[in-house]
């Protein structure tokens, strides 16, 4: 870790994002109120993640996209500062230009070239309804880009499940699956803490020797519980800065069982 003059330790950055779907179905049973009470009661478990990882000092902020995208909380706000502004639904799903405008903040500047990957979570119920393909170019192109932790929930079942597999980057990894309220709440508080908790890791934070483009991130190899409580993951292998950095798949629950996160007909289904 590096220090500053007089020996005080220097923590780092890490940006975590949200890029919330605003568009109009998002309003349909509720989907974009159950979004908002999710990220709302993860907040306080991200403080707790980042009180316990000093090395890092998380800035979270957010974007939205129906008509265009825009910034929600345009302001990188340390994550102890962090309140959530309720979001409305209205309008198209522009997810290609909600790409382009996080590319344009992982340009360095602004971004510090001694931040820790950047966590960046896509939250849909819908099919881009722009470029998706040129957004998600523009924010690879980025090294920042690259080197994201890229999480994707996907919220109901008209979803293009292909176009959030494309942006996670990872094919051993699917789009966590909400079909419900309560399916939410555990997805985004285990992107929220788990993921978290992984990318501001002590050894997230180890010194990359100069001329060189990697970054050892542990990744999290528990998915959520089934249970709402609190999110927990073990860390398991690393993965380069040049690559995807994205989260294992879900281990030790077989596929269509009850406990399956992404399994997409469950009881509670209202989705």
């Amino acid at each position: 870790m590096i220090k500053r003059p007089g020996g005080e330790l220097a923590s780092r950055p890490l940006h975590f994002i949200w890029i919330a779907d605003s568009s109009g179905s998002m309003e349909q049973d509720g989907k974009i109120q159950s979004l908002n009470t999710a990220i709302r009661e993860a907040v306080p478990h991200m403080k707790k993640v980042a009180e316990d990882n000093p090395n890092a000092q998380v800035l979270v902020r957010a974007v939205k996209f129906s008509n265009g995208a825009q910034w929600h909380i345009s302001q990188p706000t340390p994550v102890a500062d962090f309140g959530w502004t309720d979001l409305s639904a209205e309008g198209e799903t522009d997810m290609g230009k909600a790409l382009e405008l996080v590319a344009e903040q992982l340009k360095m500047p602004p971004m510090s070239d001694r931040a820790l990957p950047p966590v960046l979570v896509l939250v849909s119920d819908g099919q881009p309804t722009d470029d998706f393909d040129a957004g998600l170019k523009a924010l690879m192109d980025q090294p920042w880009g690259k080197k994201a932790v890229r999480i994707a929930i996907s919220i109901g079942k008209d979803v293009d499940t292909e176009v959030l597999q494309k942006f996670i980057g990872n094919s051993e990894l699917k789009p966590l699956a909400a079909n419900s309220p309560e399916a939410l709440v555990r997805h985004i508080k285990w992107a929220s803490t788990a993921v978290l908790k992984s990318a501001s890791s002590p050894a997230a934070g180890a010194e990359v020797p100069a001329g060189t483009d990697t970054a050892n991130v542990p990744i999290p190899t528990v998915a959520p519980a089934p249970d709402a409580g609190a999110a927990t993951a073990t860390t398991g292998g690393t993965q380069n800065a040049g690559t995807s950095n994205t989260a294992a798949p879900p281990t030790g629950t077989p596929a269509g069982s009850a406990g399956d996160p992404n399994d997409q007909n469950t009881v509670d289904d209202v989705w």
